[in-house]
């Protein structure tokens, strides 16, 4: 007798990347009616076969195709006094498998779920064996087709994720089911097949090096062929998302003697979930709030089928977002994206499938929750189920959830109101004053922010979690959604997003961040830092939380740097640097930061603070300018030489020159008519205008310094002062002052006139690389940032970010790169700008993201637009959200003020 593990032979490949090839035919569409091959596993459209559909497309439009698989394999003699099973992780949709000819059981119908037969008595042990599957994309069950194909994304063909051989003993262990909690207690089901003469079980367990820790052991109830193994583990290591502690469960079916005849293996971590009514989520006896995000598997490439890979990279990105939570929409995922979540820390909402009314009806809904639950159940990061999506739930199982599952997890219905949780979908901000029609239920929005193009997500976010972080029964939130689902099609080599029903993600299609990432990234990371400017009366101190749950601020690493930002003649600088001083702040406590102020640090043009977390991920990096723009300008600038520039004047133009150097300003207004230099015409001119104000200021004078000129429009309409003063070889300043009616106003500020074909890059000192809205200015950092040029549209076509066009706030300084005439820089001596590059074009059919941009091409604005999201325009997304409110009585001198320097001096 010898002790046996479970044998995995894989008869397709592993994953998206490692596929198989077998034979395949397909009834109906691309490449229909004849035997080829195709890679296992994988959808068939993305194999060149069948018809596309999203799901949205009615079913009587659709070709309901059928796929047949065949694959030959051998089998070994000496697997023959042994059990050997058939399995497929995932089928779309209805599967009919046989074994040489036989069939191997009842059809499967359901796209996500795992399913396996007892095929040992259907084998040819010693020779070759077929297997043969035929596939229906449409099932022949009408609730399946509501449940997992009549919903907004994407819908496939095939068999999408692996199959494989299980070889096990006679008498085996067929599944277990663990339920670890916080204070080491234990309680385990070993459930078996088989059985003879075994008589016990016993579960050792170990940690990740293999080394037993514990052992507990019990008899088989033969009549239920099932074991109970209960015990106490003595100060386990908890699993969290911060810190996901993991241990080796490992069972051993025993004899009499003690001989082992079956071992598995299982990992679990140690930890107690508890759901209080009127109060919160707990996890170890930690009020907890989920910060996460709703993940479809999917890859342009690849559809539904994915890997180990993927999934790793998934949860990485996420955990990049400071999220600490992610919902399966909308069924349930490979098991590799749960075991990524266990290791690397996600509290997970798994789903059964269902995306909107009606769901699966009662029998076979049934029997696909079983085939979830006993797959999924031994995964610490599943923290609650969710029945379905949006009404897809079918009520008559929802006591099921807990029969089935040792560890008696709570069911929710996302979007609805069930038990303890309210699960709102997309509210508006008012919505958060709780005194909704369910008032004491957790709060626990299960889709909240709709991500469309570059609106939802980061845009809102800080005073919608602002209100949901404060509030005593808030549980979380999860934003929609992860990621881009464009498919690449192979009928037409080209993304589909199927208009604008899948460029919903904070990510590209093929992974590339969007702005909104790094706007998550700050506001949920868990250190937070009060809201302050750097002023010379800075004392290097700063008021911080500690919003982590399980992590002192003693096991984080805290750096910062005081940085000279390059300059023309040396590079960037970093003056000083050291370890951040903090007490050791225990979670959800709150103290104070210090860095130290070294001699000459008012002289610093930025002061960086970047966080760790004890596993070494990047927290985030928090920027200040250290300087006010009119000192940063006034130490950049070149200076002016002593000769005053010449002066012409014409009929409706002042002329200036200054050795290789002129401008021309029109004596309606004060406009730039144009400058230039030996090398070319600069192409900004027609400026400054006010923007959507029309202004006719004819009151235009000139006055002689001593080394310059100064030209003067007042118009006492709006208050409107234009001053520019044009200095020696191609030094400019130009200083607005003006005054609007009070409105409220969607932007304020003024514009001049670019070629965009001239333009082909800026760089740039604000805060960058990524692009602001009102709504969403949290994220980008102040630095030096060198931006090419590109005309993404966000999430519709281009694919390059950072995006280039659109507002950047508080600018110091702009180089303007052109394709062919001079560059020249602006620099703003004001406090508060923003930067308008240009205007993005809006893509097809954006809804509440549509945004219309003020007149002009480039503008330096004191108020810039927000954005909305797929569902909600900006007026029900909160304060950040909303127009201006503009009020002359609330500015000094009633007036906004702006002050700019122009150097085209090309040095």
């Amino acid at each position: 007798m010898f002790a046996q593990q479970t044998q995995t032979v894989y008869l397709s490949g592993t994953g998206a990347e490692d596929t198989k090839e077998w034979e395949f035919k397909c009834s109906e569409g691309r490449y229909c009616g004849s035997w080829s091959t195709i890679e296992v596993p994988s959808h068939w459209e993305q194999q060149g076969f069948g018809e596309y559909n999203y799901g949205h497309v009615p079913f009587d439009q659709r070709l309901k195709e059928t796929g047949t698989y065949r694959y030959d394999f051998e089998v070994p003699e000496s697997w023959e006094n042994n059990t050997v099973k058939i399995v497929f992780e995932g089928v779309m949709t209805d599967a009919r498998v046989s074994i040489n000819g036989q069939s191997a059981g009842e059809k499967h119908q359901g796209a996500f779920y795992p399913f396996e037969y007892d095929i040992t008595p259907l084998l040819n042990f010693g020779e070759e064996n077929t297997l043969e599957v035929v596939v229906d994309k449409f099932s022949a069950n009408m609730s399946i087709n509501w449940a997992e194909r009549q919903a907004d994304y994407w819908v496939f063909g095939g068999i999408f994720r692996p199959v494989f051989l299980e070889v096990l003993p006679q008498q085996y262990i067929d599944r277990v089911a663990i339920d670890a909690k916080a204070d080491g207690s234990v309680k385990t089901e070993a459930h078996l097949a088989g059985i003879e003469d075994a008589t016990s079980v016993t579960l050792n367990i170990q940690n990740t090096d293999g080394e037993t820790l514990a052992s507990f052991s019990n008899d088989i109830d033969k009549q239920e062929n099932v074991a109970l193994i209960n015990g106490t583990f003595e100060n386990p290591k908890l699993w969290s998302p911060e810190f996901p502690n993991l241990y080796h469960f490992q069972f051993q079916l025993k004899d009499q003697s003690g001989n082992v005849i079956h071992s598995v293996s299982e990992r679990m971590g140690f930890r107690t979930v508890e759901i209080r009514a009127q109060d919160g989520i707990y996890v170890n006896g930690v009020k907890v709030r989920l910060k996460g995000v709703n993940r479809h598997t999917f890859h342009p490439d690849y559809g539904r089928t994915s890997s180990k890979a993927f999934s790793i990279a998934d949860v990485n990105r996420i955990k990049d977002m400071n999220m600490n939570a992610v919902r399966m929409a909308h069924y349930p995922p490979d098991q590799h994206f749960l075991e990524a979540a266990d290791s690397i820390g996600l509290f997970v909402l798994d789903e059964l499938a269902g995306w909107q009314h009606p769901g699966y009806d009662t029998e076979v809904g049934r029997k696909l929750l079983k085939e979830m639950i006993y797959d999924d159940m031994n995964h610490p990061s599943i923290v609650l189920w969710d029945n379905a999506n949006e009404g897809g739930w079918n009520p008559a199982y929802d006591e099921d959830f807990k029969k089935l599952d040792i560890q008696k997890r709570e069911v929710i219905h996302p979007w609805g109101v069930h038990e303890k949780i309210n699960a709102a979908h997309y509210f508006n901000y008012n919505y958060l004053s709780m005194d909704n029609f369910a008032p004491r239920k957790i709060f626990l929005p299960t889709e909240f922010l709709h991500g469309l193009y570059d609106g939802g997500h980061g845009a809102g976010l800080k005073d919608f979690w602002q209100q949901m972080y404060n509030h005593p029964l808030g549980g979380g939130a999860f934003l929609w959604s992860f990621s881009d689902e464009c498919v690449n099609r192979t009928d037409t080599n080209q993304l589909d997003c199927d208009g604008n029903h899948a460029p919903d993600g904070i990510f590209s299609p093929y992974f590339k961040k969007e702005g909104s990432f790094y706007t998550i990234r700050e506001i949920w990371a868990p250190i937070v830092f009060e809201e302050r400017y750097i002023t010379p009366e800075f004392n290097g101190t700063f008021n911080i939380e500690n919003r982590f749950y399980y992590t002192s601020l003693r096991q984080v690493d805290i750096s910062y740097e005081w940085v000279k930002l390059p300059s023309d003649d040396e590079g960037r600088k970093v003056l000083h640097e050291g370890q951040a001083s903090v007490s050791d702040l225990p979670p959800q406590d709150a103290g104070v930061l210090k860095v130290d102020l070294f001699d000459g640090w008012q002289e610093s043009d930025l002061l960086s603070i970047e966080a760790h977390d004890p596993h070494g991920r990047l927290i985030h990096t928090w920027t200040w300018p250290v300087q006010s723009p009119a000192k940063f300008a006034e130490s950049r600038l070149p200076e002016a030489n002593d000769q005053a520039p010449e002066m012409e004047e014409s009929d409706d133009l002042y002329q200036f020159k200054s050795g290789d150097f002129y401008i021309n300003i029109t004596k309606e207004n004060a406009m730039l008519e144009k400058a230039g230099n030996k090398n070319g015409e600069f192409p900004i001119y027609g400026g400054p205008f006010v923007v959507d104000e029309e202004v006719n200021c004819e009151n235009v004078e000139v006055e002689s310094l001593e080394n310059a000129y100064q030209v003067t429009a007042t118009c006492e309409e709006r208050h409107l002062f234009i001053q520019w003063t044009i200095k020696a070889d191609g030094l400019v300043d130009l200083d607005v002052q003006y005054h609007l009616p009070p409105d409220v106003r969607d932007y304020a500020g003024i514009s001049f006139s670019y070629p965009e074909e001239e333009m082909e890059g800026v760089r740039l000192i604000a805060d960058g690389p990524y692009r602001v809205w009102k709504n969403r200015m949290a994220g980008p950092q102040f630095g030096l940032w060198d931006k090419a040029y590109n005309n993404t549209i966000t999430g519709y076509s281009g694919y390059e970010y950072p995006e280039f066009k659109g507002f950047y706030s508080n600018l110091y300084k702009t180089t303007f790169q052109n394709k062919t005439a001079p560059d020249f820089s602006v620099y703003s001596k004001s406090e508060d700008i923003f930067l308008r590059l240009f205007s993005p074009e809006n893509p097809p059919e954006p809804v509440n993201t549509r945004v219309e941009y003020p007149e002009g091409d480039i503008s330096f604005m004191h108020g810039i637009l927000p954005i909305g999201t797929k569902f909600k325009p900006t007026n029900e997304l909160g304060p950040q959200s909303s127009r201006y409110n503009y009020l002359p009585r609330r500015l000094e001198n009633r007036i906004l003020s702006l002050s700019l320097s122009f150097d085209f001096t090309g040095e």
